[in-house]
């Protein structure tokens, strides 16, 4: 028997009968075709399906679609706002923290994590919050320098990390747990 659910994610509200075992990332690629979150392990190994959920770093490959009802969901697709893109993809881009780009995404949404805990982190600090994110490509220091340069943008801006649309509440910048627009 299928199971109403209402979700907010990247900011639009989604309502869908769903199968009660559906998991999260299989409705997030195949019901609202958001297929920047990807599927590595369906084991919550990799880290490829991390999204922010309620404004928390999640597996979606470990979560039902049901688990999800009233929840705020970012995914990567939701990271850029008004065309341009949030300081995190930029310095992935610019740092060369990706090559096939496969974990990038939950790399990325896992790097908000980090700088909205600690706007100003240390590699080691960084290498730990990333722990359960798997690359295959990069051999992790250019991802851990795009996470630090996504710091100081974000830092430069005086905005806090995690972009609205993640459903935190609003601090002011620097602060930790919360989002704010960034310019």
């Amino acid at each position: 028997m299928e199971r109403t659910i209402t979700v907010t994610v990247n900011g639009v509200t989604h309502r869908h009968e769903v199968e009660p075992r559906l998991l999260l990332v299989h409705y997030l690629r195949e019901v609202l075709g958001l297929t920047g979150t990807h599927i590595g392990c369906d084991t919550t190994n990799c880290g490829a399906c991390t999204i922010l959920f309620n404004g928390r770093t999640a597996k979606s490959c470990n979560l039902l679609a049901v688990q999800a009802n009233g929840a705020t969901i970012l995914t990567v697709e939701g990271l850029a706002q008004d065309g341009r893109l949030h300081p995190i993809q930029e310095a992935f881009w610019e740092e060369h923290g990706l090559q096939c780009g496969f974990c990038t995404p939950g790399m990325m949404l896992s790097a908000l994590q980090i700088l909205d805990r600690t706007p100003t982190p240390t590699d080691e600090e960084i290498r730990h919050g990333l722990d359960g994110n798997l690359c295959r490509c990069t051999g992790y220091q250019h991802i851990v320098n795009s996470v630090r340069s996504a710091g100081r943008r974000l830092k430069d801006a005086g905005v806090g990390a995690i972009p609205e649309a993640a459903g935190s509440p609003p601090v002011s910048a620097g602060g930790k747990g919360g989002a704010m627009r960034w310019p």
